[in-house]
């Protein structure tokens, strides 16, 4: 396929940029504030991928907003200079993005957040300071001045970041501005405080260097509308400020926006900013969940940008640009957009991942780019054909290795499978059917519907054995918070594994289920969501605290709240299940012990039951027991996560 609509070069002010795909900003944490190596490594390995503009993840301008990369800081100038020389020979630009938190972030000293008004933030509730004008214009010099920064240290041009409820955000926002100065009430009062900023940085790096700014509507009842941003960039446009505009959705009031998870279509922002391109004349940024350049191709020749953003895809597949354009768009690895090791971990502030790309975050030490071709070819038995074990036989067959996969079942994919089945989680197949393309185009010997013994093991004459077997539902009925009292029983017909639901329901279900989550990730939302689709009323039990907490940095769980408005859904948090009768669960408080107190039944045709997994490791343990050098992978091991077991995959692949 020609992507003749991406791969046109544009001009943004006197920057000549390669083609029309950009890295928007984006917290990646490896760096503590600083350009270290893992943060340069990061981002050279999206350059020599062929994105054409990187703008760095959001700079603090200032003490009061330190956060994430500190551009105040004169001490960053090295590491800048580094990752400038190591870009620059793969013709990527890279533009600052100039940020402060205002309310979101403490400052380093303990003293309280700067912000336009005391309205607390709904990310630490505190209590922020309102700005006075020494404040304000202190501010204001820290934005020129790192600008300046920027500039002399050789970057392409700056971004102010405008949206997503930071600092500037907050000013333009009746719901955190309630200033009654020239900074508060009317729209041009409270769009005065981006305009003494754009208008301090155009000044300080004058009109030959690239300035940008990033809006967004707030998606907030009464905050920064679309009419708000559209007047804020003619404003900006008409006054020569900026040479761009970056347009994106959401804050942290609506912070599922910012970056949809895969229950969110492609280009899913574009109705709140596409008023707002039709209004401009100036290069117009866009991004919504891009993962192909066929899809960024398509809202380009449509007229609805002229750059489109990929942060996620190529955290996913940092070569995404180089292959699609060398017509090998099918072996990008995808991006299944689940938020868990990206969005979570650097929210988390533990550093940028991937979960389907084990070296997202640490290129200075994992990654494809890092394989090397193996000094002795080697015979590797794979066993199992799950995410782990599909990936392990893939690195192994790249580093030049003879590799067999051996799956019981009639299809490759294990567990995924099963959980790609659910409402809004369709994505996940997508890695699997990669994957699968991967092992088979790299010569894997795959051999499906074979269940495989300890004593078949030596007829493979193996000289690495990796063991990834998977785990199955346990179905014993033990909670965690009730190891004593597991809940009675669970061996009922109508008592179903997550597992079960998806891949082989019963024909009839009833009228009414109760979904009991001991485990707090999407597997219970999921079967929940899945029995509402089918008619059902469902009730969601769960010990934990809130729903879902596992997943909470992942954004998925107030989308999901969203979908179950209006439907025949009730969630019960902090109680635990006691007994499963024939037509009801009964349920108590989960701090107590007595299953005389409290309790209820609830009506149930249908239980779901969601506890920890049993590992599948039978095999491992009698090869192990005869003296076998092996390698046990992902669920195998113990039960856990998609990200886990792709990255034991890969570790176990490379190892041979």
């Amino acid at each position: 396929m020609a992507f003749t609509h991406v791969d046109t070069p544009i001009s943004i002010g006197n920057v000549h940029l390669k083609n029309r795909i950009f890295r928007p900003a984006h917290a990646v944490g490896v760096g503590a504030g600083n350009m270290n190596e893992a943060l340069i490594a990061y981002h050279e390995e999206r350059a020599k991928g062929g994105a054409a503009l990187s703008i760095l993840e959001a700079g603090s301008v200032h003490a009061s907003t330190a956060a994430t990369l500190n551009i105040f800081e004169p001490s960053i100038e090295g590491g800048m200079r580094t990752l400038i020389a190591r870009c620059k020979p793969h013709g990527m630009k890279l533009f600052q993005q100039l940020w402060h938190a205002g309310h979101h972030v403490v400052p380093a000293d303990g003293t309280p957040p700067w912000s336009a008004s005391d309205v607390p933030s709904i990310v630490n509730g505190l209590m922020p300071v309102p700005m006075t004008k020494t404040m304000i214009d202190t501010i204001i010099e820290s934005y020129a001045d790192c600008a300046v920064r920027m500039k002399r240290y050789g970057l392409d041009g700056v971004e102010v970041h405008c949206a997503h409820s930071y600092l500037p955000g907050q000013f333009l926002s009746p719901t955190t501005n309630r200033r009654e100065d020239q900074y508060g009430g009317t729209l041009e009062n409270r769009a005065h405080f981006i305009m003494e900023v754009l208008t301090a940085v155009r000044a300080a790096v004058g009109s030959g260097f690239v300035v940008g700014v990033r809006l967004v509507p707030d998606l907030v009842v009464g905050g920064a509308c679309v009419t708000d941003n559209l007047a804020v960039a003619q404003m900006l446009q008409a006054a020569g400020l900026i040479d761009y505009l970056n347009l994106s959705t959401g804050s942290y009031n609506s912070a599922a926006k910012m970056i949809g998870g895969m229950y969110e279509p492609t280009g899913y922002q574009m109705p709140m900013t596409a008023p707002i391109r039709s209004a401009m004349t100036l290069p117009m940024l866009v991004t919504g969940r891009y993962r192909t350049l066929e899809e960024a191709g398509q809202v380009i020749r449509d007229g609805e940008a002229d750059m489109v953003g990929m942060v996620r895809a190529m955290i996913a597949d940092p070569y995404l640009v180089t292959k699609s354009l060398a017509g090998k768009a099918e072996q990008v690895r995808p991006c299944i957009g689940c938020n868990q090791a990206c969005v979570a971990r650097a929210a988390m502030g533990i550093g940028i991942g991937c979960t389907v790309n084990a070296g997202a975050g640490d290129e200075a030490e994992r990654g494809d780019h890092r394989l090397t071709p193996a000094s002795v070819r080697k015979r590797v038995l794979v066993v199992g054909g799950g995410p782990a074990g599909m990936e392990a036989a893939r690195v192994a067959a790249l580093r030049g290795h003879a590799v067999t996969l051996v799956e019981a079942s009639a299809k490759l994919g294990g567990a995924v499978r099963a959980a790609a089945k659910a409402p809004t989680r369709h994505n996940l197949i997508d890695i699997v059917t990669w994957l699968e393309a991967e092992i088979y185009r790299l010569g894997v010997d795959v051999r499906l519907s074979t269940y495989l013994d300890s004593s078949e093991v030596d007829g493979f004459a193996a000289d690495e054995i990796i063991v990834a077997t998977g785990s199955w539902p346990r179905m014993d009925g033990v909670l965690i918070s009730h190891v004593g009292q597991p809940v009675r029983g669970v061996g009922q017909r109508h008592v179903l594994s997550s597992t079960d639901l998806f891949l082989a329901p019963p024909a009839e279900l009833g009228d009414a289920a109760v979904v009991i989550d001991d485990v707090g990730h999407y597997e219970g939302l999921a079967a929940a969501e899945q029995l509402i689709s089918k008619g059902l009323s469902v009730t969601y039990v769960t010990r934990l605290p809130m729903m879902a907490p596992m997943i909470q940095l992942t954004g998925m769980n107030e989308p999901f709240l969203q979908r179950m408005a209006g439907k025949p859904f009730r969630s019960l948090v902090r109680t635990r299940a006691i007994e499963i009768e024939a037509k009801a669960v009964v349920v108590g408080p989960a701090h107590l012990t007595s299953d005389e107190i409290d309790i209820e039944r609830l009506a149930a045709d249908t239980v779901v039951l969601v506890t920890s997994n049993r590992s599948n490791r039978d095999i491992y343990d009698e090869l192990v027991s005869s003296g076998r050098k092996l390698q046990i992978i992902g669920d195998a091991q113990t039960p856990r996560s998609l990200e886990f077991a792709i990255r034991e995959g890969y570790l176990a692949g490379a190892a041979p």
